[in-house]
């Protein structure tokens, strides 16, 4: 994470996991998919296509709410994030998977097995990383941790450059925050290469292929699925 970035969550943590358990900042603007409304769409579809029952939120952020969201689906769930402050309010919120949240810096190598998590998600992650960051590490890592038939769910700013805008959910005036943009075939090309294959959408309208929308600030995103090889 680069380092402004780190500064903004540990002063926001409780802000920010306030939204996020409130779903206010959830929900998609301009989707590409008629099923596709907001984060919630994203995680159950998810969980249709994985095949068991552990699963991993790389960079779960403050409160940790889709790992907590998991286990009450009956997964085995972890969550790490940059940010101690992120996953201590995790801990305090969700008690019952105090011991599966952990920090950990997403630009270097993941401490899990290889092959170990059926589901891994990383959302909203590397937008605040450089791309050769992304690029040489966090995206193989999270394709070397999922098992033989694992899914991963990548979401994204999707562009080029750098973007910066006002984020009016934080303070009177808002804050201004600058996300590094990704083209999406270009990281689809890196999964590829470590042995993961697109899901594609499904002929009776299942949520898959690359798809598109906007958040609140509104920025626009991609998001797609790869399974392990």
């Amino acid at each position: 994470m680069q380092f402004d970035s780190l500064d903004f969550y540990r002063e926001h943590a409780q802000r920010y996991s306030q939204l996020s358990h409130e779903y206010t900042h959830s929900v998609y603007n301009g989707a590409s998919h008629p099923a596709l409304n907001g984060d919630m769409d994203m995680l159950t579809r998810a969980v249709e296509l994985a095949a068991g029952k552990r699963g991993l939120d790389a960079g779960c952020g403050a409160g940790a709410r889709d790992v907590y969201q998991l286990f009450t689906w009956g997964y085995d769930a972890y969550g790490v994030d940059a940010v101690e402050e992120n996953i201590i309010l995790g801990k305090e919120l969700h008690p019952e998977i105090a011991d599966k949240l952990s920090v950990a810096d997403m630009r270097e190598p993941l401490a899990f097995e290889t092959g170990f998590f059926d589901l891994v998600l990383c959302n909203a992650v590397i937008q605040h990383m450089t791309p050769e960051t992304a690029e040489a590490t966090t995206i193989p890592e999270l394709a070397r941790v999922l098992a033989p038939g694992g899914v991963l769910q990548l979401m994204f700013k999707t562009g080029t450059g750098v973007a910066t805008v006002s984020d009016q959910a934080y303070g009177a005036g808002g804050v201004d925050r600058s996300f590094q943009l990704y083209d999406e075939r270009r990281l689809l090309r890196i999964l590829e290469d470590c042995g993961c294959s697109l899901v594609e959408a499904g002929e009776s309208g299942d949520l898959g292929g690359m798809l598109y929308f906007n958040d609140p600030k509104p920025m626009r995103y991609c998001a797609f699925w790869v399974r392990k090889n």
